[in-house]
């Protein structure tokens, strides 16, 4: 006799003698339908609008022969191929991805999830934002996937992400959304990502991370990773920059994040002291520009900024962010502490003017400062370098790979004085580099330090 059912039966006359209600094994499910949860619908609808994308580059190359003879060629051609992922997100094939993923490339191939391939082209990138739109050269309708508001998300919720990790083909790994307004510095100018710990790796670049409703909340991006691997560390970047690159893109122009007219600085616990504010929140407003959005709406020096469109603003990320997602021209309320009290300013958003005129200039000759590029400071400027706080000035904008400048400045240092005077535009610049130079005084990060030239 088996003994398991003598065992079930004194199990049942023990809790019938006690009176305890007796337990009963419940049936394992017939099929899949009975199971209390799973993706598999889900990965069905929206894994058709996520593809492989293969490009391929043609790199000059520079030979190094160890017994060269005469008239042989001294550089050449080299093939590189790369992978990533990317998302339809219009029924035209129209797709979303990385810009670092098509970054140079000459060839760019899309491989659908039923396999079919296409070639593609890139309509606009911007690297920025690390944001690139292609579009499938063919008259076909394809599967697509309609974006969610990234602000309607919370810290907890489950999502997936698909992509083509090492190569892998329709890869789908599942997590939560691990923390929300995350700054991963030089990943893109934004830096302010969702977090993640679906899996991803490398070849996920590109690719969707979805909510169970089946809409796009953010491309992957980038991963925190010691090894190369995933350690559960993962980045989107908000489908709200997505949205606004799309509309943008498609008629061939970049993202501008409006000007809102002032310098601002995080609330420190310092600051927050000295304004009696209950908690370090918000930027503090340190100069309005005259004529600018921020005078037109009243603000004033030490006003702090703790919101907009009723998005709390923290500190310098989050700010570009939300600015970023604005279309310039349009009306936003502004949420501000003076005094102690919240007030709401509105704002109407402007683009950011070049003022004065860049007049870039690139520096030659025998001088300190030959091989570097330079211009006026502006806002426009410093929307394109992503600054939020500027000063008026010079500024280094790039610098010659191996150039004599290259030892002692970098992009993004502010020229500010040569022999100990003063300099406040290009044109005064070059005055006093054609007077000989034994001094250069340079402004980075905050700090200025001199340079003797002998």
């Amino acid at each position: 006799m088996n003994g398991r059912p003598l065992v079930l039966g004194m199990a049942l006359l023990a809790a019938l003698a006690t009176g305890a209600a007796p337990v009963v094994a419940q049936p394992l499910p017939s099929d899949r339908s009975e199971f209390a949860f799973s993706y598999a619908p889900l990965v069905k609808r929206v894994s058709p609008a996520v593809v492989n994308i293969y490009t391929t580059t043609t790199a000059r190359v520079q030979r190094r022969l160890l017994f060269p003879f005469p008239g042989t060629p001294q550089a050449g051609e080299r093939v590189q191929n790369s992978l990533g992922s990317g998302v339809l997100v219009r029924p035209d094939g129209l797709i979303v991805t990385n810009a670092h993923v098509v970054k140079g490339a000459d060839e760019i191939h899309v491989v659908l999830a039923d396999r079919r391939e296409f070639d593609a082209k890139v309509v606009t990138q911007d690297e920025r934002y690390d944001l690139a739109l292609l579009r499938i050269e063919s008259d076909e309708k394809f599967p697509f996937l309609e974006l969610r508001d990234s602000d309607s998300i919370e810290v907890g919720d489950i999502v997936l992400a698909i992509g083509n990790p090492f190569g892998l083909n329709q890869t789908v790994t599942s997590g939560i959304i691990s923390a929300l307004a995350r700054s991963a510095g030089g990943v893109n100018d934004s830096s302010f990502f969702i977090q993640t710990d679906a899996a991803i790796n490398p070849g996920n670049s590109g690719g969707a991370l979805v909510s169970l409703d089946g809409r796009l909340i953010g491309i992957n991006t980038a991963i925190y990773s010691q090894s190369g691997g995933s350690v559960g560390i993962g980045f989107a970047t908000p489908s709200n920059i997505v949205a606004r690159m799309i509309v943008l893109g498609e008629h061939g122009g970049r993202i501008v994040r409006p000007w809102m007219g002032m310098n601002m600085q995080r609330v420190t616990s310092d600051i927050a002291a000295g304004l009696n504010l209950n908690r370090p929140a918000g930027l503090v407003v340190k100069d309005v520009f005259p004529g600018g959005p921020g005078a037109s709406a009243g603000f004033k020096r030490n006003d702090v900024i703790i919101g907009i469109k009723d998005q709390p603003i923290d500190d310098e990320a989050s700010l570009r962010f939300r600015l970023a997602t604005l279309q310039v021209g349009t009306t936003v309320p502004v949420k501000v502490i003076r005094g102690g009290k919240e007030f709401v300013f509105t704002m109407k958003l402007a683009p950011p003017p070049e003022d004065p005129p860049r007049d870039l200039a690139n520096l030659d000759g025998r001088q300190p400062l030959s091989g570097a590029s330079v211009a006026n400071m502006s806002p426009a400027v410093a929307d394109e370098l992503g600054l939020v706080e500027w000063r008026s000035g010079v500024i280094v904008m790039d610098v010659k790979p191996g150039s004599y400048a290259g030892r002692f400045v970098r992009a993004g240092d502010m020229i500010l004085g040569v022999n100990g005077q003063e300099v406040h535009n290009v044109a005064e610049l070059k005055k006093r580099i054609a007077n000989g130079v034994a001094s250069v005084s340079i402004g980075r990060e905050g700090m200025v330090s001199t340079v003797q030239f002998r």
